[in-house]
């Protein structure tokens, strides 16, 4: 079982680096580069599924049929933005069984109002801290599996500073939390105090150009992290790439200059298994 998976992997040694996917190829991607697990990144599903940006626009019903179709194309365990539960606490109770359905190994759930906004964006407001302790309780509650895991974000440091952001993490921890997310911390030292005081896990989100220092995997498993994610880079790469490919077929007419910065027909096949579907469908024919 998956959720069994990630549970493992927050037990052994090591940080776990799981890039940001945003839709079922991505995640196939991910998994085929060799990592142990993907994140499903609200900000790249928004983009991919409604082309939105992630201010909470998205539906709670978009978001699981993405997780989905992303956890049935791998085998690693995916971590789920689950926003901040779509509601109230009968909604999060809701959402982490859906989410639970569909496959997910962890679901994330954040303090903000609905509708929230990007972590690393302006005007993020909070709901009060007893309240998504609450939504917390009712989540470790609601799953059907010990082993899914929860992980609690909390928005404070933007909005209400540092301390409260920590003694936020601190009730969501004391609450059911698995695993706590302190986002857009603004310096080291500011990491470094979060990881002596906290517990569980923890989640660094490297975001390119965001708030929080870009560190690399060794610098942040030193600090005391155990989860990296980098919810952006994917989308960002192919983003630029598709730009740059229609850029230069709407001013030459032809994508024939352009075949160096391609995969080839073979290779796309090879890489997303036709081979194997064919080879399969032999065996039953």
């Amino acid at each position: 079982m998956k959720a069994k998976r990630l549970r493992d992997l927050l037990k052994k040694p090591g940080l776990v680096r799981a890039p940001g996917a945003f839709d079922a190829w991505s995640a196939r991607l991910v998994e085929m580069a060799g990592f142990p697990a993907a994140y499903m990144t609200g900000y790249g599903a928004s983009a991919s599924v409604i082309g939105r940006p992630d201010i909470g626009l998205m539906t709670m019903s978009e978001a699981v049929t993405q997780a989905r179709n992303m956890s049935s194309a791998v085998d690693i365990p995916l971590i789920a933005d689950g926003d901040t539960g779509y509601g109230g606490i009968l909604n999060v109770i809701r959402t982490v069984q859906e989410f639970e359905t569909a496959g997910v190994a962890g679901l994330q759930l954040e303090d903000q109002v609905f509708p929230k906004r990007c972590g690393h964006m302006e005007g993020k407001q909070l709901i009060p801290k007893v309240e998504m302790a609450a939504k917390i309780k009712a989540a470790a509650d609601a799953r059907r599996s010990e082993d899914f895991v929860i992980v609690a974000r909390t928005d404070a440091r933007a909005v209400t500073g540092l301390q409260d952001a920590i003694a936020r993490a601190i009730a969501y921890a004391d609450a059911g939390a698995d695993v706590l997310f302190v986002e857009a911390p603004q310096t080291v030292q500011e990491m470094e105090e979060i990881a002596g005081s906290l517990k569980l896990p923890l989640i660094a989100n490297m975001v390119e150009k965001g708030r929080t220092p870009f560190l690399t995997a060794y610098e942040l498993e030193r600090i005391g992290y155990k989860i990296a994610i980098y919810p952006v880079s994917m989308l960002y790469a192919a983003t630029r790439a598709m730009i740059n490919v229609l850029k230069r077929l709407k001013e030459e007419g032809s994508t024939a200059n352009c075949l160096d910065d391609l995969v080839g027909f073979e290779e796309f096949n090879e890489l997303i298994g036709v081979e194997k579907m064919r080879a399969l469908e032999k065996k039953f024919s």
